[in-house]
Parts: structure tokens; C-alpha cells; sequence
């Protein structure tokens, strides 16, 4: 017995060290954790409960069969955040580079199994160099598998993606099909080809960074949801992070009430709105003003900036927040930020989190870019995630309300519950000037006549009431009350029931 329990101990001290000290050492000189360091400081202390410690690879080439580090490559298990329970697999870039194998592909995928039995998120912290080569089609087979995996957890159970180093090839497909990625400024990248490839095959110079880093994947790209400079601050804001989420799409958001009164009245609202209708305002101050505690979890900041998504609480629950930026391309939708929020939108409606839309779009992005690009298409992404969505709508139009975007930013005929609007909030199917030069383009030779008639359409059109009218508003309120409105509203649709017709799924037009 003391033999075999020296063995045992052996082999954990093995896995523990990984690659070894000077791998270890040549890590923390690049500013990077360990893959053990990262999971201590991610999960509660003492929680972490680790699983396949002493698996071993079973390549027998490239004398493969004698460098072996029990754990090949990748740390797996699970442990709890906040008390509350959590997947998770962390690759070693000490061992074989975190090069994925056959075997350790099989690690992460026992976890992810796991994970859909008993109802609990999968957090992966890649920092990897690929496929292990020396395995050739089994680690290719072993990506797959853990594809598989993401699709089918998808909806099922949330799913973040840490890049903390190199992700390339094919590894970038299974952080794309998980619900949030999250970079590190400097030391992390993704990209499909590397920059060697791609000097090679289209003869263009790019460094890793520019071609995948943090800063092209948060601002350019939109793959990335947040940048953050170093390891534990990543870390650190994930586990905030996963205090809004269920555990599940059975489960509910944790309850986590403050010290902020849900019938709290802010009196600044009632000046949030410039007199001159083209003056912008800053959408984010009314978001903090209105959620608990001014906590608000902004979501792909640097991405899309026309349009704002996050997370908050609202008298203790948490809620997805979608509000158009005036600040930034006037709120326009565009492509990019109608990708961004249909894709928000759904991980809400997955996972049972309402969504409050605070509204001022003076419409769709007009343009040949636009309309070469598909916006009529991309468009149809956000429309069609409002219309699908289930989970409670709250919905307040600010200002502007214009045409087709009226429709799709979760207005009453998209199934909204509740959708309040301002006193000074302007829906119409277009604005004043334009409309009023195509009604009456008989009258473009005099502009007095024009004025007049501009004049008109504003008092007839550009006012909350001809909605209300029809009961496409519900109520017109005062901007000071906004948040009072969003508590009770939420709290008399906690217990909401509506389904969809049943299908397999949809076709969203992607």
C-alpha cells in the first residue's frame, strides 16, 4: 500500500508541475499564469475538485511514446464561483505547448458531458498551440468532438471562453460557438491562418497581433465580447461576470438585491433629452441611472458602438439591456450592430433573462456598403431574435422611433409586454423633413411652405400619442420614473408563459 500511494503522489506532483519549472518560469516572464494558477484564482478556495490527473497520451510516434506528462496538457474538473457550481478546463501551454491530443480532447469532453447531466456552466481557458501534430487525424478527431459538445450545450448551458495565449487553426471554432469570449490585451490571439501563412498565400505582412489580437477581435471583428490587460483582471471580471448568469436554461438568474429602492424616482432623466432633436446624449448615463447600483456589465464595448448590450439588475434581477447609441452614428442600425444585439438577444431568450430596449434609431444605415453588405439580411437577424424571444420585453422609446427600426427594436407588434414611451419620444415612419418632401414634393420651390408643413407633420406625427392612440404604447411616463416603471413591469411579468410553435428549430437568416 505505501508503494502504490507513493506512485499516486508522484504522479500528482508530475501533473502539478506540468511542463516543469523552466517552462513555468518562461510563462510567468510572459506575463501569463500557469493553467493551475489561473483555475485558483477563478474558482472559491478549496473548491476546485480536479478530474483525469494521471491521463496520459497513447501516441507511440516520433518518439512520442517516451515524453509523457501525466494530464497531457490540460487541467479539467470542477469547482464553484460565488458558491454556485461551475465546469472547467484550463490548457497548460507548459505541456507539449497545450497542444490538443486525442486524450486530451477527451479530458474537456468529459467535462462538458458532465456538465449538461447536472445543469452547470463550462468555462474554458485556452492556451493552446493546435493540434498536436504528432497525433495527426486523432487530434483533428478530438476537435470535432469537442465541437459537437459546444453545439449541443449550446442554449443548454452558458458557455466563456477565455483566450489567455495562442488559439489558431481549428481550436478558434470551439471559443466562436460558445455564448462569450474574453481576451488578453498583448498575450492572447486567434486567427484561422497565422501570419506566415498568410504572408505565404496572399502575400500580405501581419503580426500576430494585428492579424488576431485582442484589439482586432473587441473593436473589428466582433468575435471577442471584452479585452482586459492581464490574466487576473480577466479572471477577476469573469467570476463578476457570472453572477448574472443562470446555471442552466431551467435554472433562474441568482437574486441579489442592494440597497437601491426599486421605486427610486431620478429627476436629472427629466433634462437627459436635448431640445434640438439631432443633438446626441449620452445613452449610458441613463442605463446607470436606472439599473440597480449603477452596475452595468457592458458587452462588446468597443464593438459596434451604435448600439449598447450588458448586463444589470433591476430590483435584484438580473436583465439584458439593448439601447441604441446615439452618440455613435446617430443610433442607426447597421450590420455590425444588429449582429451584435440579435446575438445578445437570443443568449437572453435562452436562458430565461427579460430584456429591457431603450429606443431612439432614426433608422437603418442607408448606403451602398450597407446594402452590399446584406443589411437587409444582417437586419432581419435583430427582428427576427425580438420576434422570437419569449423571455419578458420592456421596451421605453427616449426620442426617435423611425420606420422599419421602430418595428424591429422590440416594439409592441414584435410581442413586447410592456413599452412605455417620453413625452418628447418621436414615432413616425420617417422624419419630419424627409416625409414632408415627399408628400409634398409639389411644394419643394417654397421653402416657407415647406417650414409650414414640416411645422405640421411634427405636431401631427412626431409625439408618443398617435401610438398610444392605437395601444402600441402602453403608457407615456416620465423620464423620471423610468426606472420605478421597469421594476414594476418586470415584477408583474415574473412568472410569464408563452411558447413558441413547436419545431425543430427555425431558420434564422443567417
Amino acid at each position: 500500500m505505501h508503494d502504490i500511494l507513493q506512485q499516486l503522489e508522484a504522479k500528482r506532483a508530475a501533473a502539478r508541475l506540468g511542463g516543469g519549472e523552466k517552462r513555468i518560469a518562461a510563462q510567468h516572464a510572459k506575463g501569463k499564469l500557469t493553467a493551475r494558477e489561473r483555475l485558483e484564482l477563478l474558482l472559491d478556495e478549496g473548491s476546485f475538485e480536479e478530474w483525469d490527473m494521471c491521463v496520459e497520451h497513447r501516441c507511440l510516434d516520433f518518439g512520442m511514446q517516451a515524453n509523457k506528462v501525466p494530464g497531457d496538457g490540460v487541467v479539467t474538473g470542477y469547482g464553484m464561483i460565488n458558491g454556485r457550481l461551475v465546469f472547467v478546463f484550463s490548457q497548460d501551454f507548459t505541456v507539449f505547448g497545450g497542444a490538443l491530443s486525442e486524450a486530451h480532447a477527451e479530458k474537456i469532453c468529459k467535462v462538458m458531458d458532465q456538465a449538461m447531466k447536472v445543469g452547470a456552466p463550462v468555462i474554458g481557458i485556452n492556451d493552446s498551440g493546435g493540434a498536436r501534430i504528432q497525433e495527426g487525424v486523432a487530434s483533428l478527431g478530438g476537435y470535432a468532438e469537442v465541437f459537437q459538445r459546444n453545439v449541443l450545450a449550446s442554449g443548454v448551458v452558458p458557455q466563456i471562453s477565455l483566450i489567455m495565449g495562442p488559439c489558431a487553426g481549428g481550436a478558434v471554432y470551439s471559443p466562436a460557438m460558445t455564448d462569450f469570449i474574453f481576451m488578453v490585451r498583448d498575450s492572447s490571439y486567434m486567427f484561422v491562418t497565422g501570419p506566415e501563412v498568410v504572408k505565404t498565400v496572399t502575400h500580405e505582412e501581419v503580426t500576430a497581433e494585428q492579424l488576431g489580437g485582442a484589439a482586432t477581435h473587441t473593436g473589428r471583428s466582433g468575435v471577442a465580447d471584452l479585452a482586459f490587460d492581464n490574466d487576473v483582471e480577466a479572471i477577476l471580471m469573469t467570476r463578476r461576470f457570472f453572477n448574472y448568469l443562470p446555471l442552466n436554461n431551467r435554472d433562474q438568474a441568482p437574486l441579489r438585491k442592494g440597497g437601491d429602492a426599486a421605486e427610486r424616482l431620478d429627476p436629472s432623466l427629466d433634462t437627459l433629452i436635448p431640445d434640438n432633436p439631432n443633438q446626441p446624449y449620452d445613452m449610458g448615463e441613463l442605463i446607470l441611472k436606472v439599473v440597480d447600483d449603477g452596475d452595468f456589465f457592458e458587452i462588446q464595448p468597443e464593438n459596434a458602438r451604435n448600439i449598447i448590450v450588458g448586463f444589470a439588475r433591476m430590483d435584484g434581477r438580473s436583465v439584458g439591456i439593448v439601447a441604441n447609441n446615439p452618440q455613435v452614428l446617430a443610433g442607426c442600425l447597421d450590420i455590425k450592430s444588429s449582429i451584435k444585439a440579435a446575438r445578445f438577444v437570443r443568449f437572453c431568450d435562452a436562458f430565461g433573462i427579460p430584456v429591457v430596449t431603450f429606443v431612439d434609431v432614426p433608422g437603418f444605415m442607408p448606403g451602398t456598403a450597407q446594402e452590399y453588405g446584406g443589411i437587409i439580411k444582417h437586419g432581419a437577424k435583430l427582428l427576427y431574435a425580438y420576434a422570437e424571444c419569449t423571455v419578458p420585453k420592456v421596451t421605453v422609446i427616449t426620442r426617435k422611433a423611425y420606420g422599419g427600426a421602430y418595428d424591429v427594436m422590440s416594439s409592441k407588434h414584435l410581442r413586447g409586454d410592456v413599452n412605455f414611451a417620453w413625452p418628447n419620444a418621436e414615432i413616425a415612419v420617417m422624419g419630419a423633413k424627409g416625409a414632408v418632401e415627399i408628400i409634398f414634393r409639389e411644394d419643394k420651390g417654397d421653402p416657407a411652405k415647406l417650414a409650414a408643413r414640416e411645422a405640421e407633420y411634427k405636431a401631427r406625427f412626431a409625439n408618443p400619442f398617435v401610438a398610444g392612440a392605437r395601444g402600441y404604447i402602453d403608457d407615456v411616463i416620465h423620464p423620471r420614473e423610468t426606472r420605478k416603471r421597469i421594476c414594476r413591469s418586470l415584477a408583474m411579468l415574473k412568472d410569464k408563459a408563452l411558447a413558441n410553435p413547436w419545431r425543430k428549430h427555425g431558420n434564422i437568416p443567417l
